[in-house]
């Protein structure tokens, strides 16, 4: 190194100088590294839509056949002819209502009977019970 003091005094500076720079390039260099990271997350997401739209655009459209499926009413003419009657009348009904448009006797035997079939149509989404013991097609 050189004895002069002014050139010392700038070699000193000069170093200094070359440590603050490599600082900041270490820092950008750093920077660079977590934007690329970054970039390449939105990339695959893009990708990801990318494909995802591609995929729902080449689905086929449902057949118009196809309708919302009926639900499963039980085999025994009794349910048939509950909705019948409820139908029919077009407005909510009780288990006695339903044994009168049906013919039968009113006796506890024949409503107790009735009520517990259109109580399995409620469970099974057939009928609706707007309130405890009244019954109805839904929409009605």
């Amino acid at each position: 190194m050189s004895e002069n003091p002014q050139v010392k005094a700038i070699l000193e500076h000069i170093e200094t100088r070359e440590r603050e720079l490599a600082d900041q390039a270490g820092q950008f260099q750093a920077r660079i590294e977590e934007l690329t990271r970054q970039l390449g997350e939105l990339d695959a997401e893009s990708e990801n839509l990318r494909i995802t739209r591609k995929t729902l655009l080449t689905l086929p459209l449902p057949s118009p056949d196809t309708g919302p499926e009926r639900p499963n009413i039980p085999d025994h003419p009794a349910y048939q002819q509950i909705l019948t009657a409820l139908a029919n009348t077009g407005r909510p009904m009780r288990a006695r209502d339903l044994c009168q448009a049906l013919d039968l006797p009113i006796l506890p035997k024949n409503t107790e009977g009735i009520r517990c079939k259109p109580k399995r149509l409620v469970s099974r989404g057939i009928l609706i019970e707007p309130e405890p013991g009244l019954f109805a097609c839904p929409g009605a």
